[in-house]
């Protein structure tokens, strides 16, 4: 039972990990985006692909969590 515990535990750890690290990329690379953006619109396309990049943070914390929680 303890061990369910703690797999559930670290599980939501890992979920929460992952959505502060994608949210602290989103926020870096958005204003980046939007100031290279204000300088050459011509950028447009570029900082749409990097503002997705980071979000492959968040499905591999949810695949790992996954994983986890299949232990269960």
């Amino acid at each position: 039972m303890v061990e369910v515990m703690w797999l559930a535990i670290s599980a939501a750890a890992t979920m929460v990990g992952a959505a502060f690290a994608t949210a602290w990329a989103e926020k870096v690379v958005g204003a980046a985006a939007v100031g290279a953006m204000a300088e050459n619109e011509s950028l447009f396309g570029k900082g749409i692909v990097f503002m997705v990049l980071p979000e492959t943070i968040v499905l591999f914390g949810f695949v790992i969590a996954f994983l986890i929680v299949g232990k269960i």
